[in-house]
């Protein structure tokens, strides 16, 4: 007969995952102790849709730990995405994105740059989706990488990744408001 193990309740370890910055400084010390390769990326995820899922998971496999920057409600409203926005709180938010396998951790920031929380994290590759360009170095320009010049000069990387066509929260809100 195989012994019982004791197995950890899915909300917790989903919770677990959900760090504030001076938490997170401890287990990114573990691993890089441990010479894991850190990918960061960045944003409201507000609709969580399949562009979303393809986007983190791609996210992911270039590294071994993938930290999701969200922008709390504060940040996304200063963003000036529209009186509607965020759809879901925070809170909400977080755990969702906390909730798929591939994301090691999540981080919230107030700021409308992730900046920060770059500079914070210091990850090996920082990650943005193909409407911003890696090779962008004015900081002016709309395509730009917040925190691609800090990573650069830590000898980290950059890299866009393309979208998986027809879906944006954008076009689901629209969808939704239409019918």
């Amino acid at each position: 007969m195989v012994p019982y193990i004791h197995k950890r309740p899915a909300l917790e370890i989903i919770q677990s995952k959900i760090y504030p910055r001076e938490t997170l400084e401890k287990l990114l010390e573990v691993w890089r102790f441990k010479g894991h390769k850190l990918v960061f990326t960045n944003g409201c995820f507000d609709i969580l849709h399949l562009g979303h899922i393809d986007y983190l998971a791609n996210a992911s496999d270039l590294g071994d730990e993938l930290i999701v920057g969200l922008n709390s409600d504060a940040s996304v409203k200063k963003l000036g995405k529209g009186n509607s926005r965020p759809l879901q709180d925070e809170v909400s938010r977080a755990k969702i994105i906390a909730s798929l396998h591939f994301v090691s951790a999540v981080v919230l920031f107030d700021e409308t740059t992730p900046q920060n929380v770059i500079e914070f994290v210091n990850p090996d590759i920082l990650v943005k989706g193909a409407d911003y360009d890696a090779d962008e170095t004015d900081p002016t320009h709309k395509k730009f990488i917040v925190g691609s010049d800090f990573v650069r000069s830590h000898k980290g990387l950059v890299k866009t990744l393309p979208f998986l066509q027809g879906f944006s929260t954008s076009a689901i809100e629209q969808k939704i408001r239409t019918q």
